[in-house]
């Protein structure tokens, strides 16, 4: 197949130590971006989990919600049964 440059920007400390742990491997930079983007085709996604740091807003809203009624239980209703609950949310089953 044939070969094609392809231009990225890369911060230059980010760079220096990539290239230095890519040399333990044996690899260059431009071999370990081959491999990630052929990984990356093959699982129809990045090989890696991509994650915010901190939880969105509905994430957020929903913790909230959990603290709220563990701190005052008796303001909702709970279940043992998974019937009850059910007929709770539908109606009649």
């Amino acid at each position: 197949m044939a070969k094609v440059s392809t231009n990225i920007s890369i911060d230059a400390e980010t760079k220096k130590k990539a290239q230095a742990l890519l040399a333990d491997f044996g690899m260059d930079l431009s071999t370990a971006v081959n491999v990630f983007l052929k990984q990356m085709i093959y699982e129809e996604a990045f090989p890696f989990a991509i994650a915010r740091d901190t939880p969105n807003a509905v994430t957020l809203a929903a913790m909230d919600e959990a603290k709220e009624m563990r701190r005052h239980p008796e303001r909702y209703k709970s279940y043992n049964d998974v019937d009850q609950m059910m007929e709770d949310i539908l109606g009649e089953v």
